[in-house]
């Protein structure tokens, strides 16, 4: 069973010149006290470009290293939701045609997630079919698109259509709104904890406003273990329980929803890569890495996740995610 990484990143040249030179004065780049490039996000350092985010030769390198076979790439924030729509529809349209040729140039070895420009749901569902028809397996999407939260109407056809497609969507955190009164800054806190905060707001807004009901087909993937979702889910169901505004759009538990959602195995202690386990169920965790983000930790995941048991290890590792991925 090969080894899947169902969460790992890549730029290429051309897009990173279109973030810099149209996302202004939003994003901007400055160089850190290390002397490495920094991207900031109105004034919030958040990524940190690396080779690897660049070459498929180093990635291809540093995945024969740590022993993972598959690599499905997505863009990572801020994606494409910057610029005008023409800008955010290049932009997707650059990093998606990189990914292509690099399944095309590494069959064996690579995969993709298409970016679409979803604040622009017409150029959005013609790239999502583009996309689909030039071999992508799934779809990549920020919890939150320039503040405005997943579950928003009129992204509704971006929905429908991978709906039905059936198409697996990595959630990824970017930014939270209202860093600023969260002092995220202080510490480099957004990428730490406000990420975390990102993708279980968004991924619990789904539960309350009855998606999984509505895109029966969706395969939602919560990023980073699902954020801290395994954690407070007793909490929301605890609301549920008490609250009846928590049952407007949903008729069962919040938990009961957690093995309709899809995990990365990005932890950084067994405990809560197995809590994780735990609460989705060993059948809905795949191995990630976020590799080449300065966190991210090819080896350090996979040591964890083979430190599972045998048939959880396997599904993990990679049975998962050719099921779910259709590989």
């Amino acid at each position: 069973m090969p080894v899947i990484d169902v969460h790992t990143h890549m730029f290429s040249q051309e897009y990173f010149d279109i973030l810099m030179n149209e996302g202004a004065p939003r994003y901007s780049k400055r160089i850190g006290v290390d002397g490495r490039t920094e991207i900031l996000s109105e004034g919030a350092r958040f990524l940190m470009p690396q080779p690897g985010h660049f070459d498929y030769d180093i990635r291809i390198a540093a995945m024969d290293k740590a022993g993972v076979d598959i690599a499905i790439v997505t863009l990572t924030a801020p994606n494409c939701f910057f610029g005008t729509p023409e800008v955010s529809l290049r932009a997707a349209r650059v990093v998606n045609d990189d990914m292509a040729r690099a399944q095309k140039d590494h069959p064996d070895r690579i995969r993709w997630m298409v970016s679409v420009p979803w604040e622009y749901p017409d150029m959005a569902v013609a790239e999502l079919e583009r996309g689909v028809a030039n071999g992508a397996v799934g779809v990549m999407v920020l919890a939150n698109i320039n503040g405005r939260s997943l579950t928003d109407p009129a992204f509704a056809p971006v929905w429908k259509a991978i709906d039905d497609h059936g198409l697996p969507v990595l959630v990824h955190p970017t930014t939270p709104p209202g860093y600023e009164a969260m002092d995220l800054e202080e510490h480099s806190l957004t990428g730490s904890i406000g990420f975390m905060f990102d993708t279980s707001l968004a991924i619990g807004r789904m539960i309350f406003d009855g998606f999984f009901d509505t895109y029966p087909n969706l395969k939602i993937i919560a990023s980073h273990a699902g954020g801290a979702l395994p954690y407070f889910i007793g909490r929301l169901d605890r609301c549920f329980e008490m609250d009846p505004a928590r049952r407007k759009k949903i008729s069962r538990p919040p938990s009961t929803y957690m093995s309709q959602i899809y995990y990365d195995a990005i932890a950084y202690r067994q405990e809560a890569l197995q809590m994780c386990i735990d609460v989705g169920g060993e059948d809905n965790v795949m191995y990630g890495s976020d590799y080449p983000h300065t966190i991210g930790d090819m080896a350090g995941v996979l040591g964890r996740v083979n430190a599972l048991s045998a048939s959880c290890r396997e599904k993990v590792k990679g049975e998962n995610a050719r099921r779910i991925f259709r590989l």
